[in-house]
């Protein structure tokens, strides 16, 4: 699979969770790329993706950027 074609699936991955409802609560980078936990607001069920890509990365950090931005408003 091209680095392209995984970004997109993660992309994908991240989206569906936060159309869910769900919120990032905890990230944690190591060697492999990071895991994402996200949290669903209806209890203490807690899905981890694994982002690989760099620009997976990039785009699960601008949604953190934006979920505390919109919080502290």
């Amino acid at each position: 699979m091209s680095e392209y074609q995984q970004f997109l699936d993660e992309r994908d991955k991240i989206d569906f969770l936060i159309q869910k409802g769900c919120r990032i609560n905890g990230v944690r980078e190591h060697l492999d790329g990071a895991s994402v936990d996200f949290l669903h607001p209806n209890g203490n069920v807690t899905e981890t993706l694994l982002i690989g890509t760099a620009n997976g990365r990039k785009y699960y950090s601008s949604l953190l950027i934006s979920q505390n931005h919109v919080e502290q408003a």
